[in-house]
Protein backbone atom coordinates (compact mmCIF):
# COMPACT_ATOMS: atom_id res chain seq x y z
CA UNK A 1 0.00 0.00 0.00
CA UNK A 2 1.30 3.23 -0.71
CA UNK A 3 2.62 5.69 2.09
CA UNK A 4 0.02 8.64 1.02
CA UNK A 5 -2.67 6.05 1.43
CA UNK A 6 -1.72 5.02 4.74
CA UNK A 7 -1.84 8.24 5.46
CA UNK A 8 -4.77 9.58 4.29
CA UNK A 9 -6.36 5.91 6.54
CA UNK A 10 -4.42 7.69 9.57
CA UNK A 11 -6.31 11.07 9.08
CA UNK A 12 -9.82 9.02 8.69
CA UNK A 13 -8.98 7.04 12.09
CA UNK A 14 -8.46 10.12 13.83
CA UNK A 15 -11.47 11.97 12.87
CA UNK A 16 -13.42 9.10 13.68
CA UNK A 17 -11.70 8.46 17.08
CA UNK A 18 -11.99 11.90 17.65
CA UNK A 19 -15.93 11.74 16.69
CA UNK A 20 -16.08 8.90 19.69
CA UNK A 21 -14.66 10.94 21.54
CA UNK A 22 -17.09 14.05 21.72
CA UNK A 23 -19.48 11.33 23.23
CA UNK A 24 -16.40 9.44 25.63
CA UNK A 25 -14.57 12.26 28.21
CA UNK A 26 -11.63 9.99 27.88
CA UNK A 27 -10.75 10.66 24.50
CA UNK A 28 -9.99 14.41 23.54
CA UNK A 29 -12.65 14.37 20.76
CA UNK A 30 -12.63 17.45 18.94
CA UNK A 31 -8.36 17.82 19.02
CA UNK A 32 -8.48 14.42 17.04
CA UNK A 33 -10.80 15.49 14.91
CA UNK A 34 -8.46 18.77 14.06
CA UNK A 35 -5.46 16.29 14.17
CA UNK A 36 -6.85 14.22 11.79
CA UNK A 37 -8.10 16.92 9.29
CA UNK A 38 -4.37 18.79 9.29
CA UNK A 39 -2.79 15.80 8.67
CA UNK A 40 -4.97 15.19 5.52
CA UNK A 41 -4.37 18.93 4.49
CA UNK A 42 -1.03 18.09 4.79
CA UNK A 43 -0.63 15.03 3.27
CA UNK A 44 -2.73 16.83 -0.10
CA UNK A 45 0.90 19.34 0.73
CA UNK A 46 -2.19 22.25 1.50
CA UNK A 47 -3.63 22.39 -1.96
CA UNK A 48 -7.11 21.68 -1.38
CA UNK A 49 -7.40 22.68 2.29
CA UNK A 50 -5.35 26.01 3.03
CA UNK A 51 -3.96 27.90 5.95
CA UNK A 52 -7.76 30.01 6.23
CA UNK A 53 -9.73 26.80 6.56
CA UNK A 54 -7.13 25.17 9.34
CA UNK A 55 -7.00 28.45 11.35
CA UNK A 56 -10.95 28.19 10.91
CA UNK A 57 -10.72 24.42 12.20
CA UNK A 58 -8.30 25.59 14.75
CA UNK A 59 -10.77 27.99 16.61
CA UNK A 60 -13.21 25.95 16.27
CA UNK A 61 -11.70 23.28 17.99
CA UNK A 62 -10.64 25.91 20.65
CA UNK A 63 -14.18 26.18 21.07
CA UNK A 64 -15.12 23.40 21.68
CA UNK A 65 -12.91 23.86 24.92
CA UNK A 66 -14.86 26.55 26.01
CA UNK A 67 -18.48 25.05 25.47
CA UNK A 68 -17.54 22.13 27.16
CA UNK A 69 -16.78 23.96 29.88
CA UNK A 70 -19.51 26.56 30.01
CA UNK A 71 -22.33 23.84 29.03
CA UNK A 72 -21.43 21.62 32.15
CA UNK A 73 -21.37 24.38 34.78
CA UNK A 74 -24.14 26.31 33.44
CA UNK A 75 -26.17 22.60 33.97
CA UNK A 76 -24.66 22.13 37.13
CA UNK A 77 -24.88 25.90 38.51
CA UNK A 78 -28.08 26.32 37.34
CA UNK A 79 -29.55 24.19 39.80
CA UNK A 80 -27.25 25.20 42.56
CA UNK A 81 -24.82 22.26 42.40
CA UNK A 82 -21.88 22.17 44.88
CA UNK A 83 -18.17 21.23 44.33
CA UNK A 84 -18.71 17.74 45.47
CA UNK A 85 -21.49 17.34 43.01
CA UNK A 86 -19.05 18.48 40.43
CA UNK A 87 -16.51 16.25 41.36
CA UNK A 88 -19.13 13.32 41.72
CA UNK A 89 -20.25 14.08 38.65
CA UNK A 90 -16.74 13.52 36.92
CA UNK A 91 -16.50 10.14 38.92
CA UNK A 92 -19.80 9.05 37.58
CA UNK A 93 -18.79 9.68 34.14
CA UNK A 94 -15.76 7.43 34.08
CA UNK A 95 -16.95 5.23 36.45
CA UNK A 96 -20.03 4.95 33.70
CA UNK A 97 -17.35 4.13 30.89
CA UNK A 98 -17.37 0.84 33.06
CA UNK A 99 -20.80 -0.06 32.08
CA UNK A 100 -21.13 1.13 28.35
CA UNK A 101 -23.31 2.69 26.98
CA UNK A 102 -26.11 2.59 29.68
CA UNK A 103 -23.06 3.86 32.34
CA UNK A 104 -22.45 6.76 29.99
CA UNK A 105 -26.10 8.17 30.58
CA UNK A 106 -26.53 7.26 33.86
CA UNK A 107 -22.91 7.53 35.91
CA UNK A 108 -22.67 11.58 35.99
CA UNK A 109 -26.01 11.88 37.18
CA UNK A 110 -25.31 9.49 40.02
CA UNK A 111 -22.25 10.68 40.82
CA UNK A 112 -23.93 14.42 41.29
CA UNK A 113 -26.59 12.91 43.24
CA UNK A 114 -23.81 11.12 45.72
CA UNK A 115 -21.92 14.04 45.77
CA UNK A 116 -24.69 16.33 46.54
CA UNK A 117 -25.93 13.86 49.29
CA UNK A 118 -22.41 13.60 50.70
CA UNK A 119 -22.73 17.31 50.84
CA UNK A 120 -26.23 16.84 53.29
CA UNK A 121 -28.83 17.82 50.95
CA UNK A 122 -31.73 16.16 51.01
CA UNK A 123 -32.52 13.80 48.47
CA UNK A 124 -34.95 15.22 46.39
CA UNK A 125 -32.82 18.58 45.83
CA UNK A 126 -30.00 16.30 45.28
CA UNK A 127 -31.84 14.86 42.43
CA UNK A 128 -32.71 18.16 40.99
CA UNK A 129 -28.86 18.50 40.88
CA UNK A 130 -28.13 15.55 39.79
CA UNK A 131 -30.39 16.12 36.66
CA UNK A 132 -28.96 19.19 35.93
CA UNK A 133 -25.57 18.40 36.27
CA UNK A 134 -26.35 15.38 33.66
CA UNK A 135 -28.24 17.96 31.32
CA UNK A 136 -25.28 19.82 31.20
CA UNK A 137 -23.02 17.29 30.09
CA UNK A 138 -25.22 16.32 27.65
CA UNK A 139 -25.54 19.77 26.31
CA UNK A 140 -21.73 20.18 25.94
CA UNK A 141 -21.83 16.52 23.97
CA UNK A 142 -24.43 17.23 21.31
CA UNK A 143 -22.81 20.69 21.11
CA UNK A 144 -19.22 19.38 20.70
CA UNK A 145 -20.65 16.72 18.17
CA UNK A 146 -22.25 19.51 16.42
CA UNK A 147 -18.77 21.19 16.21
CA UNK A 148 -17.04 18.15 14.55
CA UNK A 149 -19.75 18.32 12.15
CA UNK A 150 -19.04 21.48 11.23
CA UNK A 151 -15.08 21.40 11.39
CA UNK A 152 -16.22 18.20 8.53
CA UNK A 153 -18.71 20.38 6.48
CA UNK A 154 -15.84 23.36 6.22
CA UNK A 155 -12.72 20.75 5.88
CA UNK A 156 -14.91 18.78 2.92
CA UNK A 157 -16.32 22.03 1.21
CA UNK A 158 -12.83 23.39 1.38
CA UNK A 159 -11.57 20.06 -0.08
CA UNK A 160 -14.04 19.70 -3.07
CA UNK A 161 -14.47 23.79 -4.13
Amino acid sequence: METQTLLYLLAAALVVIGLIGTVLPVLPGLPLVFAGLLLAAWIGDFQQVGPATLVVLGVLTALSFAVDFWATAHGARRVGASRKAMVGAVLGTFAGLLFMPVGLLVGPFVGALAGELLHGREVRQAAKVGFGTWLGIVLAVVLKFGLALAMLGIFALAWWT
